[in-house]
C-alpha cells in the first residue's frame, strides 16, 4: 500500500491529511494535491457497529454469528457504506484455542481475593479470536535533560546539586491501541507482541475472522506515543545522574516519527461462575 501521508520538510514526521502544521515541530504543512492518495488506505468491508459497547468490526456475516465478541450483544447494525483503514501488517494467531483456555484458567487461579474454586468451577461461555487494531510508532530522539543529584561537591552546604546533559535515543515497535471496545489501559496490558512475525494482510484470511476496525485516528494516537517516548527518555536520562536523583525534566525533540496500522491477535473470552457471567 502506498504511503497516504505527507512528511514534514524539517523533522520528517508524518503529517495527517487535515493537519495545517506539523504536530512535532510546528512547521507549516505542505499543501496536498486534490487527488489525495489517502483514499487508497480505505477499503469497503462488511462493517457492523455494536449498540451495546460501540465496537466497530467487520467479518463475513455468512460465516460468523452476529454477536459482539466484546460484550456479547446481538444488537449489531450493519454499515453498508462504511469504509475502514486497511492495515499494513498483521500478526497471525500463534496460540491455539486450547492454549488460550489453559492460560485463562491459570490466570483465574491466581490472586488472593479470588474464590479458591474459581479456576476449576468456572465454565467458558464464549471464546472468539479477534484481530484488534494498533498503531506501531517509531522515532529517533534528541533530549536535553536536567535533574537534581545528591552527589554534592565536598564542602557544599546543600543536599542537592543541579545537573544536566543530553541524550540521543531510538525507539521502534511502540504500540498504541486503536480500539473502540478496549480501553487504553486494556490495550496496553495485553502487550507486548512479537512484531517480527508480522505478515502482509494478503497472507491472512481476514474475511472469515472477526476484525475490529480502526477507531482511534493516527493524529489522536500520536500524542499518546509521544507521551510514552518522553517517559522512556526520562528513565533513560536518569542513568547519567550519580547517586539519588529527583526533579528529572526532559525536553525531547522527535525526528522521523512514523506509524504503521497493524492488526494484532487477541482471544476474547467470557466465563460463568455460579450462575454469573
Amino acid at each position: 500500500m502506498s504511503e497516504p501521508l505527507r512528511r514534514c520538510s524539517i523533522c520528517q514526521a508524518l503529517i495527517d491529511e487535515e493537519d495545517l502544521f506539523c504536530a512535532n515541530c510546528g512547521t507549516e504543512a505542505p499543501h496536498a494535491p486534490h487527488d489525495s492518495p489517502a483514499d487508497s488506505a480505505l477499503v469497503s468491508t462488511h462493517n457492523f457497529t455494536c449498540q451495546g459497547c460501540g465496537a466497530s468490526m467487520s467479518y463475513d456475516a455468512s460465516a460468523q454469528s452476529l454477536r459482539c465478541p466484546f460484550c456479547g450483544s446481538t444488537h449489531l447494525d450493519e454499515q453498508p457504506d462504511a469504509k475502514s483503514l486497511s492495515p499494513q501488517q498483521v500478526v497471525p494467531f500463534a496460540i491455539e484455542r486450547e492454549q488460550a483456555l489453559a492460560a485463562m484458567r491459570k490466570w483465574l487461579g491466581q490472586g488472593f481475593w479470588r474464590p479458591g474454586d474459581l479456576a476449576s468451577a468456572a465454565e467458558v461461555a464464549k471464546m472468539t479470536a479477534v484481530y484488534v487494531p494498533y498503531w506501531v510508532f517509531s522515532a529517533r530522539t534528541f533530549t536535553y535533560w536536567t535533574a537534581d543529584s545528591d552527589s554534592v561537591p565536598f564542602g557544599a552546604s546543600g543536599d542537592w546539586v543541579p545537573v544536566s546533559g543530553q541524550h540521543a535515543g531510538e525507539y521502534s515497535g511502540l504500540l498504541v491501541g486503536a480500539s473502540s471496545a478496549l480501553s487504553p489501559r486494556e490495550t496496553a496490558e495485553i502487550c507486548p507482541f512479537d512484531l517480527s512475525v508480522a505478515v502482509s494482510p494478503n497472507h491472512v484470511d481476514l474475511e472469515n475472522m472477526v476484525v475490529e476496525q480502526f477507531r482511534v485516528q493516527r493524529k489522536y494516537a500520536r500524542p499518546l506515543a509521544q507521551q510514552a517516548i518522553e517517559q522512556r527518555e526520562a528513565a533513560a536520562c536518569e542513568q547519567y545522574v550519580s547517586g539519588r536523583c529527583r526533579n528529572v525534566r526532559v525536553n525531547v525533540r522527535l525526528q522521523g516519527l512514523t506509524s504503521v496500522p497493524v492488526l494484532l491477535p487477541v482471544w476474547v473470552m467470557a466465563y460463568q461462575y455460579r450462575g454469573n457471567l
